[in-house]
Formats: C-alpha cells, structure tokens, sequence
C-alpha cells in the first residue's frame, strides 16, 4: 500500500481554497474574501479568508488549516484510543456560507486529512469531509439538484457510497435537543482509509470539486427572490439552531478547540445575525411551518 503523500493533499488543499473563494466571488458579485494568515504555537497554522456584505453573501468563510503537535486531542481519540499519544498532523479546508436572502440555503463543506504518527510503527491515517445545505424556504429542485451531484461524484467509487454517507450525514447533522436535521443534508464521511491511499484521496477531492457544482446553481436560481422582513426574522431564528449545532454537538469545534486551533477562524461558521425566540410556532400552514417537513431524513432521489 502506498504511503500517504502529504505534501500532495496540502497542495489540492490549498488550491481547493483558491477555486472555492474565486467562484463564490464570481456568483456573489461584489464581495471580495479578506485572508487573514495565523501562525499556531504548537505547531502549524493556516489562512482564513472571510466575505462580508456582499451582494448575496451577507458572511461567509472559507478556512485552511494544516496543524501538527506531539498530542492527538481527546476529541480526536475518543472512537480511537489506540492513537492516544502518537504525534499528529491535521490539514483541511473547511467552509460556511451565510446568504443575505432567505431564499438563499446556507451552506457548509469541508474536507480534511489527518495522519498519526509514531517511531517504529507503521502511520495512521484517514480522511473525512462532506457538505450539507440548510434551506429556510426549502425548493424540491435545489434539495434534488444538491443530492444529484452528492449521487453522482460518489457513483464512480461504488453504489453503497452516496447512501451510506447520505444516511451519516443525516445522523450527524442531527440536533437531539430539538429532535431535528440541521437541513436537507448531503454527504458526511470520517476515518476513510479501508481503500488504497490514492482511491481516498480522488474521493476527498471529488467532494471537495463537488461543493460548487452542488451549490453555486442555487445560488443562482434563488439569489433575486423577492423577500419580506417577516422571512428575514425567520432566517435569523432559523439561524439559531445552526449556532446550537455548532456549539453543542460538532466535532470539529471541539477539536479545534481542544487542539489549541484559532478560536476567530473556528468560530468564523457562526451567522452575523441571528435571533432566538422564546417558544416560537409558526402560523400553520404557512411556509415557515412547511419548514419541519424537510427536517426529518428523505430520500430525494
């Protein structure tokens, strides 16, 4: 089996952060993506990029990271103890986008490489990512265009892959406290490594070239919706729950977190704005109520 090229990933990564920030400029309009590069004391670093204001992306931040340390964080050794104090590296791209409109899904990707290391034994390591959208008015059309391309880019490594990591995604982007997905979902994979190095690798970039051809064609289609400030409040509560996620049960701030990361580019995937309401029910039958239709599980294919 070969050995993992990390200088390989690292470049893609970096490009991949490159590819994303021009098209998500491009769809927008206006919005230019300000870098910020940071240095990480214990090892590594990266280069966070946020939009603001845009025409249609009011916040949205495309990050790289690459951090190693003598430690694998708890977080990251929890469903893996065996790793417990090998030396680590961890590389990725990770995004989220916040649209003005309410028409307009957010959106969140990411892709990520991590090897442990340790003198004497052979290394271990996986890959993991995937992307998942978050409607607030939720269209058939977009839910079944983001699943298709989900389908197809998984196809070519074999027909069980699109439904088991469909069926991860909606599992992991469940928020237990509410009793609900965080969207309409998408693909989610972790600890990819049962097929030769190369094959993981063309999966993860296949996810990573996916995100733009599943999403900048919504964008489109719903970027000059007309909308009302009863929809705006909404987004803005609706907004919430991805704060909860974010906060309460994803494992990727809590490793960043815990492994000493940059908590401003951490935290760049929370909303600009967002509101909660005590108690909140939408009037029935309106589209605000049509929302918990789509935040359950679906086939969409």
């Amino acid at each position: 089996m070969a050995l993992p090229d990390k200088a390989q990933v690292k470049a893609y990564l970096l490009q991949l952060q490159d590819q994303i920030c021009n098209k998500l400029m491009q769809a927008d309009g206006s919005g230019v993506f300000v870098e910020d590069n940071w240095q990480r004391e214990e090892g590594g670093g990266g280069r966070t990029r946020v939009l603001r204001n845009g025409t249609v992306i009011e916040q949205g931040g495309v990050n790289f990271s690459h951090i190693s340390g003598d430690k694998m964080p708890a977080s990251a050794t929890a469903h893996r103890p065996e790793l417990a104090g090998r030396r680590f590296e961890a590389m990725g791209v990770s995004l989220v986008i916040h649209p003005h409109n309410p028409h307009v899904p957010t959106s969140h990707a990411n892709v990520r490489f991590f090897i442990a290391e340790k003198d004497g034994e052979d290394p271990v390591w996986w890959f993991g990512g995937g992307f998942d959208l978050t409607p607030f008015y939720p269209v058939d059309e977009d839910c079944q265009h983001w699943h298709q391309v989900a389908h197809d880019l998984c196809h070519p490594f074999g027909e069980k892959v699109y439904p088991e990591y469909k069926n991860w995604c909606d599992e992991y982007f469940f928020l237990k406290h509410r009793n609900e997905t965080r969207g309409v979902g998408g693909l989610f994979f972790d600890d990819l490594n049962q097929w030769p190095f190369e094959d993981c690798f063309a999966f993860m970039q296949a996810v990573g070239n996916g995100y733009c051809e599943a999403y900048l064609p919504i964008i489109e289609r719903r970027k000059a919706t007309p909308f009302t400030e009863q929809q705006r409040d909404f987004q803005l509560y609706r907004r919430g729950r991805y704060v909860e996620f974010n906060l309460v049960w994803d494992r990727g701030t809590l490793f960043g977190l815990q492994s000493g990361g940059r908590t401003e580019s951490i935290l760049m995937s929370m909303p600009p704005l967002v509101r909660w309401e005590y108690a909140f029910q939408p009037e029935a039958g309106s589209l605000e109520a049509k929302l918990a239709d789509y935040l359950v599980p679906r086939h969409w294919l």
